[in-house]
């Protein structure tokens, strides 16, 4: 009997931990990268977007952040937010042919947007993420667009972030850079579902503690199960035989 009771508390405690490993497995983040936000929009129309930042070093902060636009998708507009502590540049190139933006025809294209933070102060600390936004359009009838950007920390280090995104099913590259992905305008005269409240698209929000909260409430319902088995095992053992 004693010997039952302790096959079936070993057997919980296993099964426990093994759910928990699978769950904590599950839920430990990856590596922070610079992503654009939010990272859907609709060709041919202007969006908002943000870079966002995160501070991957211990000990240095961020102080420049360049993100290059790509040559095989040009945006002939981009406008900047202004972010404290930064200053901006926006670098442009000639294209060829040129660029119909509203009847209009633009030689110029958008090439690179450059934030350099005032002091090593006002950077991206350790442990810290700061978002970087603009406006940008018209966008081009692409399926997607991939930003390369370069991260440099006080100290000197330059992360590349200008992997290309990987096929299908294929291992995440090491150092990804930001993708865009583009979606066809509806057409006129498409009917719509009328106005609406628009919701903050999941990728922009800050959603640790929610997901957090929610990995707790999943572990502490497993752990109810496996001890409530435990208890149904227990009622379930063989009656001891009356005495003589």
């Amino acid at each position: 009997m004693i010997r039952l009771r302790r096959s079936v508390t070993a057997a919980a405690v296993l099964t426990l931990g093994a759910v928990l490993g699978a769950v904590l497995g599950v839920a430990a983040p990856a590596s922070a990268h610079i992503t654009v936000n939010p990272n859907e929009a609709d060709q041919g129309g202007y969006a908002r977007l943000a870079f966002r930042v995160p501070n991957e070093s211990d000990e240095a902060s961020t102080t420049k952040v360049e993100v290059f636009f790509p040559e095989d998708a040009p945006v002939a507009s981009v406008t900047t937010m202004p972010v404290p502590g930064w200053t901006v540049a926006v670098e442009k190139r000639a294209v060829n042919p040129p660029l119909e933006v509203h009847g209009s025809q633009v030689t110029e294209a958008v090439a690179k947007i450059t934030w350099t933070a005032s002091s090593d102060d006002t950077g991206v600390q350790p442990g810290e993420f700061q978002e970087f936004p603009v406006s940008a359009g018209p966008l081009p009838e692409v399926d997607r667009m991939v930003f390369r950007a370069l991260q440099t920390y006080s100290d000197g280090n330059v992360v590349r972030w200008i992997d290309p995104p990987a096929a299908a099913g294929g291992e995440e590259p090491a150092s990804p850079a930001p993708v865009l992905t583009l979606a066809a305008a509806p057409a006129e005269g498409t009917p719509t579902a009328g106005p609406s409240v628009e919701a903050v698209p999941a990728s922009s929000t800050d959603d640790g503690g929610s997901n957090a909260w929610g990995i707790a409430g999943l572990v502490a319902g497993l752990a109810g199960l496996v001890l409530g088995g435990l208890a149904y095992a227990r009622t379930r053992r063989p009656a001891a035989p009356p005495a003589a």
